[in-house]
């Protein structure tokens, strides 16, 4: 008898629950016309107020153009490294800041460029490439098994090499 009562009442709940979202859902639209969801933009979160390119190509073309160091940052939707690292990178004033030197791009997909995955295809990975399109072997993070990784905790370090791309540039051109 415990058992019958329980799921009526259970059942009760799972009804009124699904009227009242139906109500809910009917008011909305009828308060307010639904309004046009905005595209995506490139940056993905990463950085609303920067300069995001749409592809390597772009991306490599500008970095070639502008002698200024690129900056390729993999990442994935559905990744929790990826999203930790992107609120901490988003946050961070000193990296936004800085990033506004670089040519950016934020990639969700894996490209065909070998260049682009020197250790694996893994993510979150930042890369920095020079106006010569070189990939900088010698700026990576502090995991020898990703060299190219970073953590939330990571962003001195990520600033650091950010700094260090651009130094190198100065000192190398």
């Amino acid at each position: 008898a415990m058992e019958k009562t329980c799921m009526s009442v259970f059942l009760l709940l799972v009804a009124v629950s699904c009227t009242l979202a139906k109500d809910v859902g009917k008011k909305d639209t009828k308060e307010t016309p639904a309004k046009p969801k905005l595209p995506q933009t490139l940056s993905r979160g990463w950085g609303d107020q920067l300069i995001w390119t749409q592809t390597y190509e772009e991306a490599l073309f500008r970095a070639k153009n502008s002698n200024k160091p690129l900056m390729i940052i993999h990442h994935l939707d559905d990744c929790p490294h990826s999203q930790a690292l992107k609120k901490a990178f988003a946050e961070n004033k000193e990296i936004q800041k800085l990033a506004e030197k670089f040519i950016l791009l934020n990639l969700v997909y894996e490209t065909t460029d070998k260049n682009l995955s020197p250790d694996g295809q893994y993510v979150p990975r930042i890369l920095f490439i020079d106006p010569s399109l070189t990939v900088r072997a010698d700026i990576t993070g502090r995991y020898s098994n990703r060299l190219y990784a970073y953590e939330p905790s990571d962003t001195a370090l990520l600033y650091a090499n950010m700094q260090k791309a651009l130094k190198l540039l100065k000192t190398e051109l």
